[in-house]
């Protein structure tokens, strides 16, 4: 067991009297439990004292400061985490955004893809195009508010795509139905419209187009009637539709030149509406007066008559009012293949076609029943 006794001494101590250099003395005794220890002495000068106290005051103010202020600090440290993770779950929430926004902008863009084919299903029937432009249909969508976010550019972007997207497949639909419906009351006139490809989506290119262009043999400006898709011989060609087989040889140098250019050639009727023409054969796998289905092989792709290379001249002549057949831009028709000019196609199949300097069909086609 150990004692103390603190006692405060005037004068010079009894011993170590070199050690405190004299002056009052603040004496410690320590007695410990045991008399053969001995009792042991500590000597502080009033210096000395005062370093201890004001080391202890120090040491008690530093507690008490951190007992005070350490609540702040990890409040803090607590809101800096909450604050890291907020801006975290925002950087996710923002690449997510971003994400469907992409997305969406996917959607419209196949939305308007699926639109573009609508409207040439439109034009190949006939139809008006009235709903075609969404009028009467109760759009656009009203646009919802936007709250506020960081992410608020993005969350209106991607509002403003959801609602193109909302009103063009509201148009849409209202398409569907209007071709289900033109579809289950004519159904002869679908089958007799020339919406099939000739030739299968790979095996061709487009050469010449519909139109206007410079004659590769008389480097003259002329009017070409038809399509040019080159593939190569022996690529079989497919009717575009259902019909009868009005033409199928070559024909007479003596009756026309023009027609005799195209080499061996094919021509289907169509209804009362169409007649196609197929140039440049190379066998000819029907005969006239030989009835056909959309998609029956009716020759091969050849290079006869006028021809640099082989491919196939493809004619759609559509009956206009006055009982005549005038050309039409094939591409308009055929609705398996998508071109990279459909808007222009649109445009232009909606107006009058230029017509200039186009070869009638020879009496033997136009007339043959």
């Amino acid at each position: 067991m150990l004692g103390f006794r603190v006692r405060k001494m005037r004068g010079k101590p009894p011993i170590k009297k070199a050690a405190t250099g004299g002056g009052p003395l603040l004496e410690i005794q320590v007695h410990p439990s045991q008399i053969r220890l001995g009792v042991r002495y500590f000597y502080f000068t009033r210096r000395q004292l005062a370093i201890w106290v004001a080391s202890i005051l120090f040491y008690v103010g530093l507690v008490v400061f951190s007992l005070v202020v350490s609540p702040t600090v990890i409040g803090n440290l607590f809101q800096r985490s909450e604050y890291e993770a907020l801006v975290a779950e925002r950087r996710r929430q923002g690449e997510r955004l971003q994400a469907l926004s992409a997305q969406l902008t996917e959607v419209g863009e196949a939305s308007d893809a699926l639109h573009l084919r609508m409207s040439r299903i439109y034009l190949a029937y006939g139809l008006d195009s009235e709903l075609e432009e969404g009028q009467g249909s109760g759009y656009p969508f009203a646009e919802a508010d936007v709250p506020q976010s960081i992410f608020r550019n993005s969350i209106r972007h991607g509002r403003g795509l959801e609602r193109q997207i909302r009103e063009r497949m509201a148009v849409l639909g209202s398409f569907i139905d209007e071709v289900q419906g033109f579809e289950e009351m004519h159904a002869d006139q679908v089958l007799t419209t020339p919406s099939l490809s000739p030739l299968s989506r790979d095996e061709f290119v487009l050469t010449s187009p519909f139109g206007t262009r410079r004659s590769p043999f008389t480097k003259q400006v002329d009017f070409h009637p038809g399509i040019d898709l080159a593939a190569a011989t022996g690529t079989p060609i497919h009717a575009p539709a259902d019909g009868k087989v009005v033409y199928s040889g070559r024909y007479p140098v003596r009756q026309s030149v023009r027609w005799w250019r195209y080499g061996n050639l094919v021509a289907v009727r169509h209804g009362a509406r169409f007649i196609s023409v197929f140039g440049h054969c190379d066998t000819l796998a029907v005969r006239v007066g030989q009835k056909v289905k959309q998609g029956e092989v009716l020759a091969t792709v050849g290079n006869t008559g006028w021809s640099t290379s082989p491919h196939l001249h493809y004619e759609v002549r559509r009956r206009e009012e006055e009982g005549e057949y005038k050309p039409v831009d094939p591409r308009i028709y055929i609705l398996d293949h998508s071109w990279r000019d459909e808007e222009t196609l649109l445009v232009r199949g909606r107006r009058a076609p230029d017509l200039s300097d186009f070869e009638p069909l020879p009496r033997i086609i136009a007339r043959r029943r």
